[in-house]
């Protein structure tokens, strides 16, 4: 089991919209993050790890805010790479990890070369559906239960 700390958290209020940084957020079960933009299918919550910005941004030589990713939380002291189908605990709320979130163009857009830095190793982050309702907070704990 890997245990650590959700560090930010961001809404996006529309397709292709700003991502808004909020201390705490309701996820909705089945549905995702109240307010975001995407709800409901397979990728209901983006999460990417701070550890990994932190790499990329060493390797880019740049020192661009990890809500560029557009992802919705941003997690340290858990590895996403190959966590498909484990269950990542957030506060009292449990996400379900689906897959591998591939890195698209607008990551170029944020920063040259950042799209393609981000292919090896679940550098994009991961996408998950939200399996019960409830509250977070920035620095509540995580947790990554291993199967």
């Amino acid at each position: 089991m890997q245990e650590g700390r959700l560090e930010a958290i961001w809404v996006k209020r529309e397709r292709l919209g700003p991502m808004d940084a909020v201390d705490r957020a309701t996820l909705v079960a089945g549905r995702g993050l109240v307010g975001n933009a995407n709800q409901g299918g397979r990728r209901q919550v983006a999460i990417v790890e701070r550890e990994t910005w932190d790499r990329l941004m060493r390797l880019l030589e740049a020192d661009l805010d990890p809500s560029a990713r557009r992802a919705n939380l941003l997690v340290s002291g858990v590895r996403l790479q190959e966590s498909r189908g484990q269950v990542l605990h957030v506060g009292g709320c449990q996400i379900r990890i689906g897959g591998e979130l591939t890195p698209c163009e607008r990551m170029d857009e944020a920063l040259p070369g950042l799209q393609e830095a981000m292919r090896p190793d679940w550098g994009g982050g991961a996408f998950g559906e939200v399996l019960d309702s409830g509250e977070i907070h920035v620095g509540d704990p995580v947790r990554l239960d291993e199967t």
